[in-house]
């Protein structure tokens, strides 16, 4: 009964297997064609290395070229220039003889007068002797002015002193004349008269004359002539 119970078990299970196999679909075998769909193996992810970034470099800023700046040139205000005021005519303590005016100046006039001046100045600066000329010698001067101007100048002068030490009678030991350059109307000019007698005698430059020429020269002008009166 048992052999027949394990045989009849047997049959079964020899009978059940094909039944199985042949309800089974036969299950393709995998082709070696890799289709789109199929399982990609984990490929292994290489560890990123940490890169070392880069920083940035600076952008170049584009050179602006900078506008050259125009400087606007100020507009000076113009100051107006009062014309020299006129001098006063006929001028102040001036002798008049005719269109002539003459007058004999102070030392200190004098003295002002040649700061103003570079051709009086240079006839004081001369020196004879390593001495100013006028330290040296008896000098003179007048100053003249003409209405109507003058082409030039002649003036003359006496030089007068005592006659000696114990005599103190006036003598005229010489003349002195000298010429001017030109002149225009109401110009004021100085003209300085130079002799060559000693200053120590005490001797001075009297009776002063001025003569305007409207003629031209047929001399040397500027020029100083000393003649020594013979009596």
């Amino acid at each position: 009964m048992i052999k027949r119970l394990i045989a009849l078990i047997s049959a079964l299970a020899l009978i059940a297997s094909p039944v199985q196999a042949a309800s089974k679909k036969p299950t393709p075998t995998p082709t070696a064609k890799a289709s789109a769909q199929a399982t990609a193996k984990p490929s292994v992810k290489a560890t990123p290395k940490p890169s070392v970034s880069k920083k940035p470099s600076a952008s170049k800023k584009p050179v602006v070229k900078k506008k050259a700046v125009v400087k606007k040139k100020k507009k000076r205000k113009k100051i107006p220039v009062s014309p020299s005021p006129k001098a006063a005519w006929p001028p102040l303590n001036f002798k008049a003889n005719g269109e002539v005016y003459a007058k004999i100046p102070t030392a200190k006039e004098l003295i002002g007068t040649a700061s103003n001046s570079k051709i009086l100045t240079a006839q004081l600066a001369q020196k004879v002797d390593g001495v100013a000329i006028c330290e040296k010698y008896s000098c003179g001067a007048v100053q003249v002015a003409s209405l109507n101007g003058c082409t030039w100048w002649e003036v003359t002068g006496k030089i007068v002193g005592a006659t000696s030490p114990d005599d103190k009678t006036l003598k005229i030991f010489g003349t002195i004349r000298t010429t001017a350059r030109e002149t225009a109307p109401m110009q004021i000019t100085t003209i300085l008269l130079i002799s060559q007698e000693l200053l120590m005698q005490n001797h001075a430059v009297a009776n002063i004359k001025a003569n305007c020429h409207h003629d031209a020269a047929i001399e040397k002008i500027p020029s100083t002539t000393y003649a020594v009166n013979s009596n």
